[in-house]
């Protein structure tokens, strides 16, 4: 046994072996990636550079890092072993439908089975759970009946803050349809619908589609390093998860409408 760990730290200590290593994490543990469009914001912001959790979902296919290669380039097979599945809510990296080549970062907002529409930028979810489901998970949410269904209103918006709209984006117009209204579709078996945190400034599945479970990669870990547009390190940011991140945007938002009630009950009185 002492021989064999000997003989493994240096092989471990070789070129080769630092190679096989890295690779072996890069392929199955965790990626590094950097968020690069505001899409994601305020949950993550442009400049944020974290790891990847690749097993979260099962296995993806391993590529070879900057070439986005496949180890099989036999196949266009884009999992290797399927695993759990994303859940409502979680923040996902998957590989875009239309350039599997290119990595985007989204929220799962439906999955297969799930019924969902936009109107004048509110998301509606009917759950693929059914009405009784809805009624009991969802007492503290805002519910609609339509087509003889109950929907959910904006259901990540309360637990993750970072989900808003832009009010400046006003449907004049100068915007694509979909960012103000999405007739209701039903979303396929093994397909994810993703949109952006940034409501009003993202290309997610309004536009594309949903995400096949094939294309998906992981979750986001943890942050490792972040930098602002004007180079200054975000150090509050550092080693932190997006469940760590939302802590305080709840505080501001709490304080912001903690202001917004002072103040309009001193216009009362």
């Amino acid at each position: 046994m002492k021989e064999m760990l000997k003989k493994t730290y240096k092989f471990s200590n070789s070129w080769t072996g630092t190679i096989i290593i890295v690779l072996f994490v890069i392929f199955f543990v965790a990626q590094a990636f950097r968020i690069p469009s505001g899409s994601m914001k305020d949950s993550l912001l442009v400049g944020d550079h974290l790891f990847a959790k690749k097993f979260a979902y099962g296995i993806p296919m391993p590529h070879i890092p900057f070439l986005e290669m496949s180890i099989m380039p036999w196949s266009d097979r884009l999992r290797l072993m399927d695993g759990d599945t994303p859940s409502r809510g979680d923040i996902v990296i998957f590989r875009y439908p239309g350039n599997v080549k290119q990595h985007f970062v989204k929220r799962c907002v439906a999955l297969p089975g799930d019924e969902l529409f936009l109107f004048n930028k509110d998301l509606f979810i009917h759950h693929r759970e059914g009405d009784d489901w809805i009624k009991d998970n969802f007492s503290t949410y805002e519910i609609i009946n339509f087509a003889k269904k109950l929907w959910v209103k904006n259901p990540y918006k309360k637990e993750h803050p970072g989900v808003h709209n832009d009010d400046k984006i006003i449907n004049d117009g100068r915007y694509p349809l979909q960012l103000f209204n999405f007739s209701p579709i039903k979303i396929s078996k093994d397909n994810y619908f993703m949109m952006g945190d940034n409501r009003d400034h993202s290309n997610d599945s309004r536009f594309w589609g949903a995400v096949p479970y094939e294309n998906i990669e992981g979750t986001p870990w943890f942050i490792y390093f972040s930098i602002d547009e004007n180079w200054e390190i975000r150090w509050d940011r550092l080693g932190k998860t997006p469940t760590d991140l939302e802590a305080p945007i709840h505080l501001n938002k709490a304080i912001a409408e903690r202001k917004k009630t002072d103040k309009d009950d001193h216009g009362i009185h």
